[in-house]
């Protein structure tokens, strides 16, 4: 984020084996479900489906986090682990998350903000909010990556538990990451223009690891997902 600093609090020694278990995760459910033989009838098909898409969202979360250096107290650490969760999540690089973050939290719903939109739209919103982070090189290392890895798996499975859960992944991040919280903008009234999740710590974590208690994360960005419920 060029030559603005970002202030790395106290954070949880664990922070970076909380990452790199998410990733692993991610790993071992991704390679088992592009063996698996699909059955449509099959009922944990969607349950896969979902599981999957919560350890895409897992993995930005953890970028996320290395991007307000909570992660761990060594730079190096942190910003690794938010390199690799960030190429994990279809290929976003995080050089270039880490500007525009920080600008949504300095200029949050504001003209500046390049997380909002202020029609308050969904779906307009939603598009425009992937056309400013979806690149042509994403797309490019999309491509190139699904045509490799279908020498070793179904496309059928690749489109299911590797594509699929991405797209969904990104919009459960915007739905309660971004849409929810900041959809009135300004009318919230607040220094952080942002509105709040009640109090439920198990729908919090299920919809988006705690990022629906939204006004708590602004108010506090130093602060990891798995503390963020301590927060509210």
């Amino acid at each position: 984020m060029g030559k603005q600093k970002i202030r790395y609090i106290t954070v949880d020694p664990f922070g970076a084996i909380i990452g790199i278990l998410i990733v692993i995760f991610w790993f071992i459910s991704l390679y088992v479900l592009l063996n698996w033989n699909i059955s449509y009838s099959n009922p944990l098909l969607y349950f896969a489906i979902f599981i999957q898409t919560h350890l895409y969202t897992g993995l930005f979360i953890t970028a996320h986090d290395a991007m307000h250096g909570s992660i761990s107290k060594n730079r190096t650490v942190n910003n690794v682990l938010g390199w690799v969760t960030s190429i994990l999540f279809a290929f976003n690089f995080y050089d270039r998350l880490i500007i525009k973050h920080h600008e949504h939290h300095q200029f949050v719903a504001t003209e500046k903000d390049p997380d909002y939109h202020e029609s308050g739209k969904l779906w307009l919103w939603y598009w425009t909010f992937i056309k400013r982070y979806i690149t042509i090189k994403q797309l490019i290392l999309i491509t190139i990556t699904l045509q490799l890895l279908r020498l070793l798996f179904p496309l059928e499975n690749l489109i299911l538990f590797w594509l699929f859960p991405s797209i969904l992944s990104t919009l459960q991040l915007f739905y309660f990451g971004t849409y929810i919280p900041h959809k009135d903008g300004h009318k919230h009234n607040n220094k952080h223009n942002s509105t709040t999740q009640k109090k439920n710590h198990i729908w919090a974590f299920v919809s988006c690891y705690f990022f629906g208690y939204h006004y708590e994360h602004h108010d506090a960005p130093g602060v990891p997902w798995w503390r963020l419920w301590q927060t509210k």
